[in-house]
């Protein structure tokens, strides 16, 4: 009974997470930049909502992780599913807390088109592009498959 509770509040934790970052990443963030006609607000509007996703899915990807660890013990590095998942948690340490407060810097200093500013920030920006798209289909993979086999009944 417990173990069907748990199972529960990580399929709703796996869930908000990743349908939240579907949302954001492929409705929100690129209906802001067809409908605001100021790409300076559209982008620092679409800049917090990743943020946000961001932490989401930080902390989901660690409670998960944890709950997994604690249930399976050092056997749960034998299932894919805890790769996939650990992928994701990577990639999103790393845009949390290495892209994104790298192209917050980028433009914070301001920089003009062709400039070498713009350059690095259209590389930090496609690196994160990529790396949101990664975690999204690994996401997608947890939730089509479940974040661990179901039990079978005897």
């Amino acid at each position: 009974m417990v173990t069907d509770k748990f199972l529960v509040g990580e399929r709703l934790l796996l869930t908000l997470w990743v349908g939240g970052m579907w949302a954001i990443g492929y409705m929100a963030v690129p209906t802001l930049f067809v409908i605001l006609d100021d790409r300076q607000v559209a982008g620092m509007l679409a800049g917090q909502m990743f943020k946000i996703i961001y932490i989401v899915g930080f902390v989901a990807s660690l409670i998960l992780l944890l709950s997994l660890f604690f249930k399976q013990g050092v056997a749960v590095v034998k299932h894919w599913r805890t790769w996939v998942l650990g992928l994701a948690f990577i990639l999103i340490a790393l845009g949390l807390f290495v892209l994104q407060p790298a192209m917050k810097e980028v433009k914070s200093q301001g920089f003009t088109a062709g400039s070498e500013q713009a350059a690095t920030f259209d590389k930090l920006h496609k690196a994160s592009s990529t790396m949101y798209t990664v975690t999204s289909l690994c996401g997608l993979i947890l939730v089509v498959s479940g974040i661990r086999r179901r039990e079978r009944a005897i």
